[in-house]
């Protein structure tokens, strides 16, 4: 496989509030002078990595990001007959190899990144625990350094109490931005009291307030196969099945910010993937000045390609690294797409 995969994506979405600011408003950049919707990266992440295509294809493969460990340790011992007060140091004393635990309960103060080994080995310890041996969680080797956690694998783990196991990222995402200027709108919405009869007042019971906004989005991502690869053991098998479920993911799936109130499932309309040893590019300067006109994809994919035909000329004697395209209606197709990466 080659070093890097880089994948940029043109997606229309119709009128939605996929990803909310600290107001409730749809996320914004300010790029080229002109407002351009945003998604940010760790919402396009948080989709992917809890779709049905991560988890038809990476089935225990996962990791799980939470506090909770620590709970559930505590219910499984407790569930085995032991008493309520040794489960509650045993299983603050498990969890806080994960992070700092909260002043009462098992409850992790941050969210943990845990692969299926590691809670494996948690519960493996508490079995000890309740055989009746003398544990010592942070001597255990609990944490690893490489798994089968497809998704840490891909988007990386912090743990603050030991950066040993910090796990670099082999996927980088970027906030994905509108290809034009875009103007967020305001929608004004009653609610009716079914109950209220018609000899009072003919108000509704209820207003509200909702933002949206619409537009093309451009999203670049690029994939190091050899951190990925690193990052799970050295299971060749199993990067090449996180890769293609990562790129049907992008392509397929969006955030689930409003969904039931403007049902939003875009899919990518142009896809050009590329793969290579060189050293990775974003292609985002194509829409450094915002594109115009009535076809908003047409001219995104024009200005994209554009730009790919430039940067090539001038930085590498006009020779592109191998490619593939799907472009619905004209070209190729997502399977053609994996079926390239994959090769």
């Amino acid at each position: 496989m080659s070093r890097f995969i880089q994948l940029h994506l043109l997606t229309f979405f119709p009128p939605a509030n996929l990803n909310r600011d600290d107001t409730g408003r749809p996320k914004t950049a300010v790029v080229g002078g002109v407002t351009r919707l945003r998604l940010s990266s760790q919402a396009l992440k948080r989709a992917w990595r809890t779709s049905p295509v991560f988890a038809a294809a990476l089935a225990d493969h996962m990791g799980q990001r939470t506090q909770r460990l620590g709970e559930e340790v505590l219910t499984y011992l407790t569930g085995k007959g032991m008493a309520a007060d040794k489960a509650l140091a045993t299983a603050r004393d498990i969890a806080g190899v994960f992070g700092k635990i909260k002043p009462e309960g098992a409850r992790i103060e941050q969210l943990a990144f845990i692969a299926p080994e590691e809670k494996a080995a948690a519960l493996e310890l508490a079995d000890k625990a309740l055989a009746g041996e003398k544990i010592e969680a942070k001597k255990a080797g609990l944490l690893r350094t490489a798994d089968t956690a497809a998704d840490i694998a891909l988007f990386g783990r912090m743990l603050a109490d030991d950066p040993d196991y910090n796990r670099e990222a082999a996927a980088q995402v970027a906030h994905a931005i509108t290809t034009h200027k875009v103007v967020v709108e305001d929608d004004y919405y009653t609610a009716v009291d079914d109950l209220k009869t018609s000899a009072e007042d003919a108000g509704a019971g209820f207003l509200g307030e909702a933002a949206f906004g619409s537009g093309v989005f451009y999203l670049y991502l690029c994939i190091d196969t050899a951190l990925l690869a690193k990052n799970l053991g050295g299971d060749s098998v199993l990067a090449k099945t996180a890769v293609r479920a990562l790129i049907e993911a992008a392509a397929t799936t969006a955030p689930r910010g409003k969904q039931n109130s403007f049902a939003a499932h875009g899919r990518a309309g142009y896809i050009l993937a590329e793969k290579g040893d060189r050293q990775p590019r974003t292609l985002a300067g194509a829409f450094a000045r915002p594109v115009k006109g009535e076809d908003l994809m047409a001219a995104s994919v024009e200005a994209l390609v554009d730009f790919r035909d430039a940067i090539d000329k001038a930085y590498n004697d006009g020779e592109p690294e191998p490619a593939a395209v799907m472009h619905v209606g004209k070209e190729g197709s997502l399977r053609a797409v994996l079926d390239f990466i994959g090769g």
